[in-house]
C-alpha cells in the first residue's frame, strides 16, 4: 500500500511573525509580481536542530517558472546564518487556489 503524504496546514498569517517569513516574501512570482509568501505558495517553514524545512507549493505542477522559484527560497532561506540545512518541500495537498492569496491583496487583483 502506498504511504499516504502528510496534509501540511497553512499557517495563518497572524502567526507568521518569525523573520524568515518577510525573507521569503521578497522571492516574487514573475507570472504575478507577488511575494509568494502573499500569493500563499509558503505553507509552513518548520526548523529543528538548526535544520529548516519549507513546505511550499506552486500555482500548478506545471508552473514553468517553478524551479526558479524554489531555488530562491533556498537562497533566502540561507541568510539565516544560524541554519545549518534548507530542504524545501513541494507538496499538492492542499492544492493551491486564489483563496490563498491574502486577502486585501486578492480584493485590490479581483475585487473579490
Amino acid at each position: 500500500m502506498p504511504k499516504k503524504s502528510k496534509v501540511i496546514i497553512p499557517v495563518p498569517k497572524e502567526k507568521r511573525t518569525q523573520p524568515y517569513w518577510a525573507e521569503l516574501n521578497k522571492v516574487i512570482d514573475p507570472e504575478l509580481n507577488l511575494g509568494i509568501v502573499d500569493l500563499g505558495l509558503i505553507y509552513d517553514v518548520q526548523i529543528k536542530n538548526k535544520d529548516a524545512t519549507v513546505y511550499m507549493t506552486l500555482t500548478s505542477p506545471a508552473c514553468p517558472v517553478g524551479p526558479t522559484i524554489i531555488r530562491e527560497v533556498e537562497d533566502r532561506m540561507r541568510l539565516f546564518r544560524d541554519l545549518k540545512n534548507v530542504y524545501i518541500e513541494v507538496v499538492w495537498d492542499p492544492f493551491w487556489t486564489q483563496e490563498r492569496i491574502d486577502p486585501e491583496i486578492r480584493e485590490l487583483m479581483f475585487g473579490l
